[in-house]
């Protein structure tokens, strides 16, 4: 029990100094995103002044449907949603960010019920790491993971922004959320439905967490069996990557409730891309290019060690907590 507490303490700061330096590149990410939106000729032809009914995403919307509403206009609105829940992450739910740090530096005690943050940086490193894991694995096998072809940068920076929410509401939100819901609560009401899909371990008595478990899994495959048979699909590497991260993904949304989930999917998009867009802007280079540049590498190993650093904190925790159930994990 001592030796472990002494290695947690021993990680905790270079472990809260990881989560510190995570923090700050997802706060800089917003100025950085609006610099490559407004500020460089990312879309070619296609500024933030195209207009957002002319995007296949509302192919389907009759014309007389069809609002003044351009592409600039949809990322100020996405950014605002993002702020907004970035920030309730930061202040909430109990402590803030900064706050609960501290419980970590001074006996690696990791306490995600503290603060969303906590849990959100702590995840994005983990499902980064477990994504290369599987992506690096696959590659071994001649099974590749590539993005579909896009024709414009601006559009798909659009796309890998909005998705976050929309995936998260879709996959978490409806097809986890609502069967956790009718398995486990006692009682209808429509305030305690939303609070239950906003925050499921919260508001209802997960007894039998085998079935959440077999159904985030369920959901997890479906989520990834439609990045490769919808719309411009992937390769058939991202089946396994995919599934992968929505394992994560769901047991992140019924654990710590859709908050958390929606901003580590939206580390591992907008995050991640608004950074390599605006090197891809800043040193006249492809997209694909900039994904190897020095930056982009250098963040990558920031995140796989930081993944590392966080799954050995977890695992000795756990085991920490089995032997002292008093202990908070």
């Amino acid at each position: 029990m001592q030796e472990s507490n002494k290695f947690l303490r021993s990680i905790g700061i270079p472990h809260s100094a990881l989560l510190s330096v995570i923090f700050g590149l997802m706060l800089l990410s917003f100025p950085i995103g609006m610099f490559v939106v407004f500020n460089s000729g990312i879309g070619g032809d296609i500024n933030f002044e195209y207009p957002l009914y002319e995007l296949d995403l509302f192919d389907n919307v009759p014309h007389s449907f069809h609002f003044d509403v351009t592409l600039g206009d949809a990322f100020t609105v996405l950014w605002i949603v993002y702020v907004i829940i970035f920030t309730i992450a930061i202040f909430g739910p109990r402590t803030t960010f900064f706050q609960t740090l501290s419980p970590i530096l001074s006996n690696g005690k990791i306490s995600f019920q503290s603060n969303y943050l906590v849990s959100i940086t702590t995840w994005f490193s983990i499902l980064i790491l477990v994504s290369a894991i599987v992506t690096f694995t696959q590659e071994g096998f001649g099974i590749p993971t590539l993005p579909p072809p896009t024709d414009n940068d601006l559009i798909q920076f659009f796309y890998v922004t909005l998705a976050p929410l929309i995936e998260e509401i879709g996959f978490r939100a409806l097809l986890i959320g609502v069967p956790v819901f009718m398995m486990y609560s006692h009682k209808f009401s429509i305030p305690h439905l939303f609070g239950s899909l906003w925050n499921p371990s919260r508001h209802l008595h997960i007894y039998d967490s085998k079935k959440a478990i077999s159904l985030i899994v369920l959901v997890a495959m479906i989520f990834g069996f439609a990045h490769i048979a919808t719309g411009e699909p992937w390769s058939e590497g991202k089946f396994a990557q995919a599934s992968v991260s929505g394992i994560i993904l769901g047991w992140l949304y019924v654990r710590f409730g859709l908050l958390s989930a929606i901003l580590v999917h939206w580390g591992t998009n907008y995050f991640i891309f608004s950074y390599a867009n605006f090197v891809s802007q800043i040193n006249e280079i492809s997209l694909d290019a900039a994904f190897y540049h020095p930056l982009l590498n250098t963040m990558e190993i920031l995140f796989l060690i930081s993944g590392v650093i966080s799954a050995f904190m977890l695992i000795l925790n756990y085991l920490t907590s089995k032997k002292n159930p008093k202990l908070e994990i």
